[in-house]
């Protein structure tokens, strides 16, 4: 598949968040603010396609009946790396992300990808993660913009519109039901 309609498909027409509504956990509890989109966005991006990569290089070699099982494990191994990265050099970011990046280790997207990198060649499994992570982050980021300046009148914690003007409603994980 070509990498342009790769990148359409993970932007927009199969775009994790808003076509296939895998995330949507994570994506409603985080996005309180643009740094939090942003952190979680590139957490899931990394760990996609690392874990899609490993996959697809290891699909020969694992047996039918313990793909799932691997998958698994190598989706947690890299979301415990990342989780660890994030605690030891961003820790505020990893107290505002809470539980919600650890469970990225069972997040449904992680899980359906993985499918994808057993059944296709490293070039394709790198290039289907690196896509379907940018639609999610992209995705995440823009939910998050638009949540902390209609909530908190910020983005990224510079002050944009008026006090008077926030629904500080929005900037609470309930919130982004709203």
């Amino acid at each position: 598949m070509k990498l342009g309609k790769q990148l359409e498909k993970g932007l927009i027409t199969e775009n994790p968040v808003l076509a296939e509504m895998l995330g949507l956990c994570s994506a409603l509890a985080v996005t309180t603010s643009v740094r939090n989109g942003l952190g979680m966005g590139l957490a899931v991006l990394a760990v996609l396609t690392a874990s899609n990569v490993v996959l697809s290089a290891t699909r020969n070699l694992v047996p039918d009946r313990l793909r799932t099982a691997v998958s698994l494990l190598v989706i947690v191994c890299f979301v415990s790396c990342a989780d660890l990265l994030t605690q030891a050099f961003a820790p505020s970011l990893s107290e505002s992300l809470g539980i919600y990046l650890p469970l990225t280790a069972v997040n449904c997207l992680l899980l359906s990808r993985a499918d994808f990198a057993g059944k296709n060649g490293v070039l394709a499994s790198a290039a289907d993660g690196i896509c379907r992570g940018l639609g999610y982050a992209g995705t995440l980021l823009l939910v998050s913009a638009v949540r902390e300046l209609l909530g908190a009148g910020t983005l990224n914690g510079i002050r944009i519109l008026p006090q008077r003007f926030s629904a500080e409603a929005l900037v609470t994980p309930a919130g982004g039901f709203i």
